[in-house]
């Protein structure tokens, strides 16, 4: 409380000293001009700054977004010539009066303003604003009313310990403040890279998805190591965690290691990849929707996720229904009775499925088998083959079933059911 009232006293002295002086009346008088003239030049060059930077609607190409770009910055024209003006204004009235603090303090003022409209009206709504509005308005004040060196000199004397590191109030608040932006930078680039490795087709998939992981491990890395230097940590304390980071991995972290290099070899080998619908050993099976470095998503066809670890991909028997193309064959079963003439089944059969639209002929067209007789029937079974899987959107094997009920029903074929014969003896006579 003391040192602000000591400082509200050195500002009234020194605004009561400007009032009286007819050297820094004369500065007011210039600031006052400079923000005319640059006014004036702001209204008659604005629309020819505008018409020369605006493109046409429809170009996309890298100049026409840089136009874009650079006309975003439009609205800080005036503080920033008023700001050029105030410059050449101090550089005279030093010259001619040897003093130039209240025309130093107005330039300081614009600077002000300026960044003042990048918030307002040029930095978009979300992290960059919410920078803008917290951090550089407060930074920027404190440099217009000249106290910025003096706060930041105290914010350098307090220190900060953790354990044996120690850290000045200001290195940790330059830190948080470079760490929120060079992160919110990594992940748009991430975005940024992520965005053109997926446009490119002449990628496979598995190898967009390896590209875009260790794309952002180097974007994110180094955002970190350049964080480390901005704060002054030594980087050989980042090696000793690496290293007892390491000791953890061997000890205690065997599997989220072999998660992540099987990833990676899932990755680079591309036999499995998102879209592949497949089966485990273990029983799992569905559409990899969403691969990581610790485990694939599978989606069942009930809609339900299920999280396989990568190490399950390479220590096991995986089967892919998806890897060599999208034909896959299936079987349908059915029965007729033993009064049937057997010869006719198999062509009958055949006709009526190969007139669905899913079923293929190529590789192979419906195959009607004799598989075997039974206690009650003569067994069959048809296979075909379909262009994709028979789940819950592609539902193959009721059609055609209801194929072979009515090529079956349209032939006076029946499909028998079992037939039991009850003796009973020792009946005693009524």
């Amino acid at each position: 409380m003391d040192r602000l009232h000591v400082w509200l006293q050195l500002a009234a002295d020194t605004a009561l000293g400007w009032l009286s002086s007819p050297a820094a009346l004369s500065q007011f008088a210039l600031l006052i001009l400079a923000y005319i003239v640059a006014r004036l030049l702001a209204r008659r060059f604005s629309p020819a700054i505008e018409r020369t930077l605006t493109p046409r609607p429809e170009a996309a190409h890298v100049i026409a977004r840089l136009r874009r770009f650079a006309l975003q910055f439009l609205p800080l024209l005036l503080p920033l010539l008023a700001y050029a003006l105030t410059a050449v204004g101090e550089g005279l009235t030093r010259a001619t009066f040897g003093s130039g603090d209240v025309i130093a303090f107005g330039k300081r003022v614009f600077l002000f303003l300026a960044a003042l409209e990048l918030v307002r009206k040029v930095l978009p709504p979300g992290f960059l604003k919410l920078m803008g509005r917290y951090v550089l308005l407060p930074v920027m004040a404190l440099h217009a009313l000249g106290v910025l060196d003096e706060v930041t000199t105290r914010l350098e004397a307090a220190q900060v310990n953790l354990g044996n590191i120690q850290f000045t109030v200001l290195a940790l608040i330059r830190g948080l403040i470079a760490g929120a932006l060079l992160f919110w930078l990594g992940g748009w680039s991430n975005r940024q890279s992520a965005g053109y490795i997926k446009a490119q087709p002449d990628l496979r998939p598995a190898t967009r998805e390896l590209a875009i992981k260790a794309s952002e491990v180097v974007i994110f890395g180094a955002a970190f190591l350049l964080l480390m230097s901005i704060m002054g940590i030594d980087l050989t304390a980042v090696a000793v965690l690496g290293g007892a980071l390491g000791v953890g991995i061997g000890l205690g972290l065997q599997q989220i290691a072999a998660n992540f290099v099987s990833g990676i070899i899932l990755l680079l080998e591309g036999q499995t990849t998102v879209g592949d619908y497949v089966e485990l050993d273990g029983g799992e099976r569905g559409t990899i929707v969403k691969m990581t470095a610790r485990a694939c998503v599978l989606e069942t066809f009930d809609g339900k996720w299920i999280v396989v670890p990568n190490e399950h991909f390479i220590t096991s028997r995986v089967v892919n229904y998806s890897d060599q193309g999208s034909a896959n064959r299936y079987e349908a079963r059915f029965s007729v009775a033993y009064e049937t003439d057997i010869n006719i089944v198999p062509d009958l059969i055949e006709r009526a499925v190969a007139k669905l639209p899913f079923v293929l002929h190529s590789p192979d067209g419906p195959d009607c088998e004799l598989r075997g007789f039974g206690e009650s029937s003569v067994d069959f079974a048809v296979e075909y083959w379909v262009a994709g899987i028979d789940d819950g959107k592609n539902k193959y094997g009721s059609p055609v079933l209801f194929a072979i009920w009515n090529a079956l029903k349209e032939a006076g074929i029946e499909m028998p059911y079992p037939h039991r014969v009850v003796e009973l003896r020792n009946v005693p006579a009524a």
